[in-house]
């Protein structure tokens, strides 16, 4: 009995010694895990998980104090703005701050302040309801601490929800994207990238308090573009990345009480695409956090994410709003980008460096408060790749654009040559080849067909990877442009003025989405345009379905099912099989009209 007594004891014995190195690896892996997201990532463990402050839970150091009395209704007394016109004074000391923050939670559970959204983006035509100005510093008396007013009002408004043209050519750039944007982590050597910015723009802090005076007497945002959302205000402006804001601050006697939210990214009513867009706040107030970067010159901010990526998007979605947004300030304008692609911007260092004398602002990794004299939140778009000059800014235009980018990359050539001028020269063809999608199945017959008439052909494939500046000086070198209906065609933006872009259309009743994106931008931008809709009989999709398929003889059904399913059915699983025949007037028509 005693061995098997002896027997049962170490085996409970070694039990409990599992149960307590199970234990004790258990509390050590805690401690590791607390310890490392102490050293690392500090401010985790005071604010919310998603390491973005909001204005009202900034370092109450930063905070400016300022008394806003109460009022009877939700109008402001002047007795109310004489108070907001005192000299502002700064909290000092992390114990102001501890009580602020009591004295604020104190004041939040006696009363909720509530005011008007004008509108927001994407949730434009909710009613919202948020804090106005209050009493937000420690160490004030009892009535200071409850000079709150209320004002409620309820406004509706419509959102605006618009079909996204083209959205389907993201997906081109599906598989090479990829590999671009694997160098996001890598340093960028061609264009300056900050986080901490000097003064170099402005760093006198003198000159703020006559800010405070300044009126901006338009409202702070402009929603009525159907496309994008565009903020711009003039006085004191407060930009503050960490807490994702911009804010104005109200001069004495000033009866604004504005507050929008903007996704600054052109593409208004794609609510898959701004899922991915920070959203930032812009409001008109008289507390703000605290200075501390002054610039003197206008500050834009806008988005990267979104469709970037795709050749027809970077233009259509933010190098041509880019342009047409910040051209008029000669390069002294600073960039604040959220949402940043370090390898997108490396790839158009050369725009940026001639539209900015500055560095670029990673608006998601900076954590200083910028101030501004000028701001613009968003940038100004109209139709697919093109630009309205009776809208526009200093009434750009297409062709400006088209002007740009040739002297931007340092192109040759402006204008097309007139055949004869040059004696022995043959006009120069370019044919834009794909590798996935909408090929051309009998490119050898196209090319021979093109030689025979008299071109010289030129054929080059157009993709995320390609070099920019070298695919732009070839498309500058030629006389006519042609390609399937895809982003490749994007180039045309380098072709000299007059040149030719020829357009091949897919089956599926496509004429009007290809128009739109490539035909009216390229007769915008002074080239001539010339649109081929390929029949039946040239498209791969008599592959896959019998000619008397719907789908040969009414395609324009299959589009009440949707955009998708058109992409799916038309784009992405259909190619070319030019018929030379019908094809050679086309290219006939473009050498008489070279010799015109």
């Amino acid at each position: 009995m005693k061995a098997v007594e002896r027997a049962k004891l170490v085996r409970s014995l070694r039990q409990e010694s599992r149960r307590l190195r199970l234990l004790v690896l258990v509390i050590g892996f805690f401690l590791v895990t607390l310890t490392f997201v102490v050293v690392t990532k500090p401010d985790a463990l005071l604010f919310n998980l998603n390491g973005r402050l909001s204005v009202d839970q900034a370092p109450r150091s930063l905070l400016i104090r300022q008394r806003v009395a109460a009022a009877a209704a939700s109008r402001r007394s002047p007795d109310t703005l004489a108070a907001a016109a005192e000299d502002p004074k700064v909290v000092d000391g992390d114990s102001a701050g501890v009580e602020v923050n009591a004295n604020a939670n104190v004041g939040a559970g006696a009363s909720e302040d509530e005011k008007r959204v004008p509108t927001s983006e994407p949730e434009q035509g909710k009613k919202v309801e948020e804090a106005t100005a209050s009493e937000l510093l420690g160490g004030e008396d009892e009535e200071g601490r409850k000079g709150l007013h209320k004002g409620h009002q309820e406004d509706k408004e419509h959102k605006v929800t618009l079909p996204t043209v083209s959205n389907y050519t993201i997906h081109e750039a599906t598989d090479d994207s990829d590999n671009g944007k694997q160098e996001d982590r890598k340093t960028d050597a061609g264009i300056q990238l900050v986080t901490d910015v000097d003064q170099s723009n402005g760093g006198n802090r003198s000159h703020q308090p006559a800010l405070d005076n300044v009126e901006w007497d338009k409202p702070l945002c402009d929603f009525s573009n159907f496309r994008a959302n565009v903020c711009e205000m003039r006085g004191n402006i407060r930009i503050h990345p960490s807490g994702s804001s911009v804010m104005y601050m109200e001069p004495a006697g000033s009866m604004k009480d504005e507050q929008w939210k903007i996704k600054p990214y052109p593409r208004k009513g794609d609510e898959l695409c701004l899922s991915h867009i920070t959203e930032v706040t812009v409001q008109s107030s008289k507390v703000a956090p605290e200075c501390t970067k002054y610039h003197d010159v206008p500050a834009v901010i806008f988005a990267l994410t979104g469709y970037t990526g795709n050749l027809f998007h970077d233009f259509t979605d933010v190098l041509v709003p880019l342009f047409t947004t910040a051209s008029e300030f000669n390069g002294e304008v600073q960039f604040l980008i959220t949402d940043m692609a370090i390898w997108w911007t490396r790839k158009y260092a050369v725009v940026f460096e001639k539209l900015t004398k500055y560095p670029l602002i990673d608006f998601n990794k900076d954590n200083e408060v910028h101030c501004f004299k000028h701001a613009i939140l968003g940038l100004h778009a109209y139709m697919e790749f093109t630009i309205d000059p009776l809208k526009a800014p200093q009434n750009y235009s297409m062709v400006d654009f088209n002007r740009f980018m040739r002297r931007t990359y340092s192109l040759p050539r402006d204008e097309v040559t007139a055949l004869g001028e040059v004696p022995k020269t043959k006009p120069r063809l370019l044919i834009i080849s794909r590798q996935r999608t909408r090929m051309f199945l009998n490119l050898k017959d196209i090319v021979a067909m093109a030689e025979e008439i008299g071109y010289e052909v030129v054929v080059e494939e157009a993709n995320v990877n390609s070099n920019v500046a070298h695919f732009a000086k070839v498309v500058n070198s030629v006389d006519v442009m042609m390609g399937v209906h895809g982003a490749g065609l994007t180039n045309c933006v380098f072709l000299p003025h007059s040149a030719i872009l020829i357009q091949i259309v897919p089956w599926g009743a496509l004429d009007g989405i290809c128009r739109v994106d490539f035909g009216y931008p390229a007769e915008q931008m002074g080239l001539r345009y010339k649109h081929y809709s390929i029949g039946v009989h040239e498209s791969s999709l008599t592959d896959q379905y019998p000619l008397d398929h719907e789908i040969f003889k009414n395609p324009l059904a299959f589009h009440k099912n949707g955009f998708e399913f058109v992409r799916q059915t038309f784009m992405d699983t259909q190619n070319v099989r030019l018929d030379c025949n019908r094809f050679r007037p086309i290219l006939l028509e473009a050498l008489d009209q070279l010799n015109q």
